[in-house]
Protein backbone atom coordinates (compact mmCIF):
# COMPACT_ATOMS: atom_id res chain seq x y z
CA UNK A 1 0.00 0.00 0.00
CA UNK A 2 0.92 3.76 -0.52
CA UNK A 3 2.57 5.79 2.10
CA UNK A 4 1.19 8.95 0.33
CA UNK A 5 4.77 10.14 0.60
CA UNK A 6 4.00 13.77 -0.46
CA UNK A 7 6.34 15.80 -2.64
CA UNK A 8 8.28 19.10 -1.36
CA UNK A 9 5.41 22.15 -1.67
CA UNK A 10 8.48 24.87 -3.31
CA UNK A 11 7.94 23.05 -6.66
CA UNK A 12 11.28 23.12 -9.37
CA UNK A 13 11.52 24.91 -12.53
CA UNK A 14 8.50 23.66 -14.44
CA UNK A 15 9.35 21.44 -17.82
CA UNK A 16 7.87 21.10 -20.71
CA UNK A 17 5.17 19.15 -19.78
CA UNK A 18 4.41 20.93 -16.36
CA UNK A 19 3.58 24.23 -18.52
CA UNK A 20 1.67 22.21 -21.10
CA UNK A 21 -1.41 23.99 -22.29
CA UNK A 22 -2.67 22.06 -24.69
CA UNK A 23 -3.62 18.50 -24.72
CA UNK A 24 -5.47 16.65 -27.74
CA UNK A 25 -7.12 13.10 -27.88
CA UNK A 26 -7.14 11.49 -30.55
CA UNK A 27 -8.84 8.12 -31.31
CA UNK A 28 -5.92 5.02 -31.05
CA UNK A 29 -7.79 3.27 -33.78
CA UNK A 30 -7.64 6.25 -36.08
CA UNK A 31 -3.73 6.09 -37.01
CA UNK A 32 -4.52 9.11 -39.73
CA UNK A 33 -6.71 11.37 -36.86
CA UNK A 34 -3.37 10.42 -34.60
CA UNK A 35 -0.66 11.35 -37.44
CA UNK A 36 -2.73 14.96 -38.13
CA UNK A 37 -3.19 15.27 -34.01
CA UNK A 38 0.81 14.57 -33.89
CA UNK A 39 1.04 18.01 -36.52
CA UNK A 40 -1.60 19.82 -34.47
CA UNK A 41 0.81 21.95 -32.29
CA UNK A 42 -1.03 20.20 -29.48
CA UNK A 43 1.63 20.37 -26.47
CA UNK A 44 0.31 16.97 -25.55
CA UNK A 45 -0.87 13.93 -27.92
CA UNK A 46 -3.34 11.91 -25.73
CA UNK A 47 -4.19 8.30 -27.97
CA UNK A 48 -7.69 7.05 -26.45
CA UNK A 49 -7.78 3.74 -25.76
CA UNK A 50 -10.98 3.64 -23.86
CA UNK A 51 -13.94 6.12 -24.60
CA UNK A 52 -13.74 6.84 -28.28
CA UNK A 53 -12.56 3.34 -29.43
CA UNK A 54 -15.49 1.02 -29.95
CA UNK A 55 -15.15 -2.90 -28.25
CA UNK A 56 -14.91 -4.50 -31.56
CA UNK A 57 -11.96 -1.89 -32.27
CA UNK A 58 -9.61 -1.92 -28.93
CA UNK A 59 -7.51 -5.20 -29.97
CA UNK A 60 -6.94 -3.16 -33.59
CA UNK A 61 -6.40 0.36 -31.54
CA UNK A 62 -3.98 -1.13 -28.96
CA UNK A 63 -1.85 -2.73 -32.17
CA UNK A 64 -1.75 0.26 -34.03
CA UNK A 65 -0.44 2.37 -31.02
CA UNK A 66 2.22 -0.06 -29.82
CA UNK A 67 3.20 0.06 -33.62
CA UNK A 68 3.43 3.65 -33.62
CA UNK A 69 5.06 3.94 -30.28
CA UNK A 70 7.83 1.30 -30.98
CA UNK A 71 10.57 3.85 -32.07
CA UNK A 72 10.70 7.46 -30.37
CA UNK A 73 8.72 9.65 -32.07
CA UNK A 74 10.10 13.15 -33.20
CA UNK A 75 8.70 16.81 -32.88
CA UNK A 76 7.37 18.79 -30.19
CA UNK A 77 4.46 17.12 -29.05
CA UNK A 78 4.90 14.50 -26.15
CA UNK A 79 3.05 11.45 -27.02
CA UNK A 80 0.44 9.89 -23.89
CA UNK A 81 -1.84 7.10 -24.26
CA UNK A 82 -4.70 6.31 -22.19
CA UNK A 83 -6.06 3.24 -21.20
CA UNK A 84 -9.13 1.07 -20.61
CA UNK A 85 -10.47 1.67 -17.42
CA UNK A 86 -8.31 -0.64 -14.69
CA UNK A 87 -8.25 -3.81 -13.45
CA UNK A 88 -10.27 -5.11 -16.45
CA UNK A 89 -8.62 -7.60 -18.79
CA UNK A 90 -8.80 -4.68 -21.59
CA UNK A 91 -6.35 -2.53 -19.19
CA UNK A 92 -4.16 -5.37 -18.68
CA UNK A 93 -3.68 -5.82 -22.17
CA UNK A 94 -3.21 -2.15 -23.03
CA UNK A 95 -0.09 -2.39 -19.96
CA UNK A 96 1.60 -5.26 -21.95
CA UNK A 97 1.45 -3.94 -25.34
CA UNK A 98 2.49 -0.42 -23.85
CA UNK A 99 5.21 -1.27 -21.39
CA UNK A 100 8.65 -0.07 -22.24
CA UNK A 101 7.75 1.41 -25.57
CA UNK A 102 10.63 4.35 -26.43
CA UNK A 103 7.78 6.26 -27.83
CA UNK A 104 5.40 6.31 -24.99
CA UNK A 105 6.30 9.40 -23.06
CA UNK A 106 3.05 9.01 -20.14
CA UNK A 107 -0.05 7.19 -19.36
CA UNK A 108 -3.33 8.50 -19.00
CA UNK A 109 -5.31 6.24 -15.66
CA UNK A 110 -8.95 6.54 -16.54
CA UNK A 111 -11.79 6.41 -13.47
CA UNK A 112 -8.89 6.30 -10.67
CA UNK A 113 -10.74 5.60 -7.22
CA UNK A 114 -7.85 5.18 -4.88
CA UNK A 115 -3.69 5.34 -4.35
CA UNK A 116 -4.14 1.37 -4.87
CA UNK A 117 -5.22 1.57 -8.01
CA UNK A 118 -1.99 3.06 -8.97
CA UNK A 119 0.17 0.93 -6.85
CA UNK A 120 -1.31 -1.89 -8.63
CA UNK A 121 -0.52 -0.12 -12.14
CA UNK A 122 3.35 0.42 -11.04
CA UNK A 123 3.62 -3.06 -9.92
CA UNK A 124 1.91 -4.36 -12.87
CA UNK A 125 4.01 -2.39 -15.12
CA UNK A 126 7.69 -3.81 -13.37
CA UNK A 127 6.41 -6.88 -13.50
CA UNK A 128 6.36 -6.53 -17.27
CA UNK A 129 9.64 -5.67 -17.26
CA UNK A 130 9.26 -1.56 -17.72
CA UNK A 131 11.45 -0.52 -15.17
CA UNK A 132 10.57 2.80 -14.11
CA UNK A 133 6.90 3.46 -14.77
CA UNK A 134 6.04 6.03 -17.10
CA UNK A 135 4.62 9.61 -16.72
CA UNK A 136 1.23 8.87 -14.94
CA UNK A 137 -1.94 11.30 -15.19
CA UNK A 138 -4.98 9.82 -12.97
CA UNK A 139 -7.99 10.68 -14.08
CA UNK A 140 -11.04 11.16 -11.55
CA UNK A 141 -14.39 10.66 -12.30
CA UNK A 142 -16.36 9.33 -9.90
CA UNK A 143 -17.41 10.46 -6.04
CA UNK A 144 -14.61 7.92 -4.60
CA UNK A 145 -11.85 9.54 -6.61
CA UNK A 146 -12.66 12.85 -5.45
CA UNK A 147 -12.30 11.72 -1.85
CA UNK A 148 -9.38 10.19 -2.46
CA UNK A 149 -7.91 13.32 -4.54
CA UNK A 150 -4.70 13.68 -2.26
CA UNK A 151 -3.54 10.16 -1.95
CA UNK A 152 -3.91 9.56 -5.56
CA UNK A 153 -1.86 12.61 -6.05
CA UNK A 154 0.96 11.27 -3.47
CA UNK A 155 0.14 7.62 -4.12
CA UNK A 156 3.74 6.88 -6.35
CA UNK A 157 6.29 9.42 -7.86
CA UNK A 158 5.20 8.31 -10.97
CA UNK A 159 2.60 10.35 -10.82
CA UNK A 160 2.65 13.66 -12.37
CA UNK A 161 -0.87 15.01 -12.90
CA UNK A 162 -4.00 14.47 -11.55
CA UNK A 163 -7.46 15.60 -13.54
CA UNK A 164 -11.06 15.49 -13.72
CA UNK A 165 -13.11 13.24 -15.82
CA UNK A 166 -16.23 15.29 -15.90
CA UNK A 167 -18.84 14.05 -17.89
CA UNK A 168 -18.16 10.84 -15.93
CA UNK A 169 -17.81 12.04 -12.67
CA UNK A 170 -21.66 14.42 -13.04
CA UNK A 171 -23.35 10.85 -14.17
CA UNK A 172 -21.93 9.54 -10.85
CA UNK A 173 -22.84 11.97 -8.66
CA UNK A 174 -26.27 12.99 -10.65
CA UNK A 175 -25.45 16.58 -11.40
CA UNK A 176 -27.65 18.08 -13.94
CA UNK A 177 -25.64 21.91 -13.56
CA UNK A 178 -22.41 22.51 -14.05
CA UNK A 179 -22.07 24.89 -11.50
CA UNK A 180 -22.30 21.56 -9.07
CA UNK A 181 -18.66 21.11 -10.00
CA UNK A 182 -17.22 24.39 -8.11
CA UNK A 183 -16.49 22.00 -5.50
CA UNK A 184 -14.78 18.98 -7.21
CA UNK A 185 -12.72 21.67 -9.49
CA UNK A 186 -11.34 23.24 -6.77
CA UNK A 187 -10.88 19.83 -4.99
CA UNK A 188 -8.68 18.29 -7.30
CA UNK A 189 -6.94 21.76 -7.56
CA UNK A 190 -5.98 21.90 -4.33
CA UNK A 191 -4.92 18.33 -4.03
CA UNK A 192 -2.44 18.35 -6.96
CA UNK A 193 -0.79 21.92 -5.62
CA UNK A 194 -0.80 19.83 -1.76
CA UNK A 195 0.72 17.14 -3.33
CA UNK A 196 4.16 19.31 -5.15
CA UNK A 197 2.21 18.55 -8.79
CA UNK A 198 1.68 20.49 -11.87
CA UNK A 199 -1.82 22.89 -11.79
CA UNK A 200 -4.24 20.31 -13.45
CA UNK A 201 -5.94 20.94 -17.31
CA UNK A 202 -9.46 21.26 -17.71
CA UNK A 203 -11.84 18.94 -18.57
CA UNK A 204 -12.93 18.34 -22.16
CA UNK A 205 -15.76 20.95 -23.62
CA UNK A 206 -18.04 19.07 -25.58
CA UNK A 207 -19.04 21.93 -28.31
CA UNK A 208 -16.48 21.97 -31.12
CA UNK A 209 -18.32 24.94 -32.73
CA UNK A 210 -18.86 27.01 -29.64
CA UNK A 211 -15.27 29.20 -29.67
CA UNK A 212 -16.98 31.89 -27.55
CA UNK A 213 -18.17 29.80 -24.85
CA UNK A 214 -15.02 27.55 -24.98
CA UNK A 215 -12.82 30.82 -24.37
CA UNK A 216 -15.27 31.85 -21.15
CA UNK A 217 -15.32 28.00 -20.08
CA UNK A 218 -11.35 28.64 -19.96
CA UNK A 219 -11.20 31.81 -18.72
CA UNK A 220 -13.26 30.56 -15.64
CA UNK A 221 -11.01 27.68 -15.27
CA UNK A 222 -8.01 29.62 -15.41
CA UNK A 223 -9.10 31.59 -12.26
CA UNK A 224 -9.67 28.64 -10.39
CA UNK A 225 -6.59 27.44 -10.78
CA UNK A 226 -6.47 24.98 -13.85
CA UNK A 227 -3.83 25.91 -16.37
CA UNK A 228 -4.79 24.25 -19.81
CA UNK A 229 -7.54 21.79 -21.19
CA UNK A 230 -7.86 18.97 -22.80
CA UNK A 231 -9.25 19.12 -26.41
CA UNK A 232 -11.34 16.66 -28.54
CA UNK A 233 -10.65 19.02 -32.08
CA UNK A 234 -7.60 20.77 -33.14
CA UNK A 235 -9.74 24.11 -33.67
CA UNK A 236 -9.75 24.54 -30.31
CA UNK A 237 -5.95 24.43 -29.65
CA UNK A 238 -5.95 28.00 -30.52
CA UNK A 239 -8.54 29.11 -27.88
CA UNK A 240 -7.20 27.11 -25.14
CA UNK A 241 -3.64 29.15 -26.16
CA UNK A 242 -4.69 32.28 -26.39
CA UNK A 243 -6.99 31.95 -22.99
CA UNK A 244 -4.09 30.57 -20.61
CA UNK A 245 -1.36 32.37 -21.86
CA UNK A 246 -0.26 35.29 -19.28
CA UNK A 247 -0.77 38.77 -20.07
CA UNK A 248 1.71 41.49 -20.01
CA UNK A 249 1.30 42.77 -16.77
CA UNK A 250 1.73 38.99 -15.85
CA UNK A 251 4.62 38.71 -16.90
CA UNK A 252 6.06 41.95 -15.84
CA UNK A 253 5.40 41.32 -12.25
CA UNK A 254 6.33 37.65 -12.70
CA UNK A 255 9.93 39.48 -13.60
CA UNK A 256 9.89 41.40 -10.86
CA UNK A 257 9.09 38.74 -8.24
CA UNK A 258 12.04 36.50 -9.81
CA UNK A 259 14.36 39.13 -9.83
CA UNK A 260 13.55 39.64 -6.21
CA UNK A 261 13.77 36.45 -5.08
CA UNK A 262 17.33 36.10 -6.57
CA UNK A 263 18.41 39.09 -4.57
CA UNK A 264 16.91 37.78 -1.59
CA UNK A 265 16.72 34.28 -0.28
CA UNK A 266 13.20 33.53 1.82
CA UNK A 267 10.29 35.51 2.06
CA UNK A 268 10.20 39.20 1.23
CA UNK A 269 7.51 42.02 0.37
CA UNK A 270 7.99 43.62 -2.73
CA UNK A 271 7.58 47.58 -3.16
CA UNK A 272 4.18 47.31 -3.90
CA UNK A 273 3.29 45.16 -1.20
CA UNK A 274 2.98 41.71 -2.39
CA UNK A 275 3.89 39.05 -0.09
CA UNK A 276 6.43 36.51 -1.66
CA UNK A 277 7.42 33.23 -0.24
CA UNK A 278 9.01 30.01 -2.46
CA UNK A 279 5.01 28.65 -3.51
CA UNK A 280 4.88 32.19 -5.42
CA UNK A 281 8.48 31.94 -7.24
CA UNK A 282 7.67 28.66 -8.23
CA UNK A 283 4.73 30.32 -9.99
CA UNK A 284 6.11 33.35 -11.29
CA UNK A 285 8.66 30.93 -12.73
CA UNK A 286 5.85 29.26 -14.58
CA UNK A 287 4.17 32.31 -15.90
CA UNK A 288 8.12 33.23 -17.68
CA UNK A 289 8.32 29.75 -18.81
CA UNK A 290 4.72 30.12 -20.80
CA UNK A 291 5.34 34.04 -21.83
CA UNK A 292 7.98 32.63 -24.41
CA UNK A 293 5.31 30.86 -26.15
CA UNK A 294 3.49 34.06 -26.60
CA UNK A 295 6.55 35.15 -28.80
CA UNK A 296 5.80 32.18 -31.09
CA UNK A 297 2.58 30.52 -31.11
CA UNK A 298 2.05 26.97 -32.03
CA UNK A 299 -1.36 27.22 -33.51
CA UNK A 300 -2.54 29.21 -36.80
Amino acid sequence: MSTGTARVSALPSPDAVDTALTWLYAPGDRPDVVAKALRSGADVVLIDLEDAVAPERKRYARAATAELLAAPLSGPAAVHVRINALGGSASDADLRALAGLPGLDGLRLPKVGSAEEIDAVVRRLRSLGAGEAPALYALLESALGIENAYGVATADPAIRGIALGEADLKADLGMSDETALAWPRARVVVAARAAGLAPPAQSVFPDIRDADGLAASCLRGRALGFLGRTAIHPRQLPVIERAYLPTAHEVEAARETVAAAARDAGALALPDGRFVDAAVVAGARRVLALAERAAAPRHG
